[in-house]
């Protein structure tokens, strides 16, 4: 199987990686890839918002498979574009792809397929959103309608706060807060059926603690040990396939990955969001535990095929990844400091580094170049052994102004 994976981050590199794997994978493209990439795959610039130039690149080719990574490329209509040529793609159509790209219209979604979730008003002026912060009261839960890189929600006990951000951003969702921890759980989906891969967690805020602004995510794990028995099969049920069924009522059949970010509160499994591609950074770690070959199951989604009793097999143990971010990110990263120290990295045991924001020089040093630079992932035989893993190999890496949290997974490695 010839594949061709769109993207330039840290879940692109961890898709590549986990397709590289796979057996039956003989020919592996990224595009526009990252120096991670290039060492396991053939990188090709170009825009991978362009579906004529996607189309184009998957044709020439020749691929039996083209998966999506990133959101933005979802939403430019690849997808479609990618179909009506006749190419087998692992992503929703643009239509479909609304279930993330706009927060109201995963609302009606959730609302119309009976999903539990917080409840929650659409807000297009100062009036309206004053209505909604007065109903819902503190803590504040404002979201952007659109896009944003999973930094376009404020949770804030400052009205004054919550009513800033929904002015900057126009149109908003404004919903109930939702108590306890949050799992995210992606189901891969042939527009029918649903299959769940593991439950993991991320951390979005910046800081140890959880203190400081949303991010992108600055680390993951899985397994969950926390986790009630029958969760997984719980949100299958009662929030993965209805959702399913309801785009495919709407004529919208939904062929990729369904992310859903959970929140397990006092009254039960609510639905935090939907996100319409892998979640990032925890792909990361998801994918290292899977021992099912990765491209069969993608290309079984991409074609109408898999099957609904297909349960994938997971590897034993545990994986943490760790972000290393750049300076100031998530405000206004500082791009273009040299980054050493990787080889070292990964010649500490059970560890590897995934490329999430890098470049190389015309001199071929590896530089940052976004915000989330590289994403270091530990496995072991439990998470405590993981965890040592990937912060060994984060202290091996040397890039001026960094910053990282120390926390990841360390409550779930203490309680377990």
């Amino acid at each position: 199987m010839r594949v061709l994976v769109l993207g330039s981050g840290g879940r692109e590199h961890a898709l590549v990686r986990a397709l590289r794997r796979d057996h039956v994978v003989s020919a592996l493209h990224c595009a526009p890839g990252n120096p991670g990439t290039a060492a396991i795959a053939d990188n090709h610039q170009l825009d991978p918002t362009d579906p004529n130039a996607v189309v184009e690149l998957a044709e020439r080719l020749a691929v039996d498979l083209v998966v999506v990574g990133p959101e933005a490329v979802l939403m430019a209509g690849v997808g479609d574009a990618l179909r009506r040529a006749g190419i087998a793609c692992f992503g929703p159509d643009r239509q479909a792809a609304r279930i993330e790209g706009s927060k109201a219209f995963a609302k009606e979604i959730m609302k119309a397929a009976g999903v539990p979730t917080a409840d929650a008003r659409v807000c297009e002026s100062a009036e309206e959103v004053a209505a909604a912060l007065d109903a819902f009261g503190p803590p504040y839960v404002v979201k952007d309608d659109g896009l944003a890189a999973g930094k376009g929600v404020v949770v804030t006990e400052d009205r004054d706060a919550a009513a800033a951000h929904a002015a900057a951003c126009g149109r908003v969702v404004i919903e109930e807060y939702l108590d306890g921890p949050e799992v995210s759980l992606f189901a891969l989906s042939d527009g029918q059926h649903a299959v769940s891969l593991l439950p993991a967690q991320d951390f979005k805020r910046a800081y140890d603690g959880d203190e400081g602004p949303n991010t992108g995510g600055m680390g993951a794990y899985t397994p969950l040990p926390w986790t009630p028995p029958g969760l997984v099969d719980e949100v299958m049920r009662t929030v993965v396939q209805p959702a399913v069924d309801e785009l495919r009522r709407r004529g919208l059949p939904y062929v990729g990955v369904l992310y859903a970010g959970l929140a397990l509160t006092s009254k039960g499994v609510r639905v935090v969001e939907f996100n319409a591609r892998f979640g990032d950074p925890e792909t990361q770690v998801v994918l290292d535990r899977l021992a099912t070959p990765l491209a069969g199951l993608l290309h079984a989604c991409a074609i109408g095929g898999l099957d609904p009793a297909f349960r994938p097999i997971w590897r034993t143990g545990a994986a943490v990844t760790v972000v290393v971010a750049a300076e100031n990110y998530p405000a206004a990263p500082v791009k273009g400091d040299v980054i050493t120290g990787i080889e070292e990295a990964e010649a500490v045991p059970n560890a590897y580094v995934l490329h999430a924001g890098t470049r190389r020089d015309e001199e071929g040093r590896l530089l940052a170049n976004g915000g989330r630079v590289l994403n270091v992932v530990g496995t072991g035989a439990d998470l405590a052994a993981a965890r040592r893993a990937a912060y060994a190999a984060v202290e091996k890496i040397e890039l001026r102004g960094a910053h990282h949290r120390t926390d990841i997974a360390l409550k779930a490695s203490q309680d377990a």
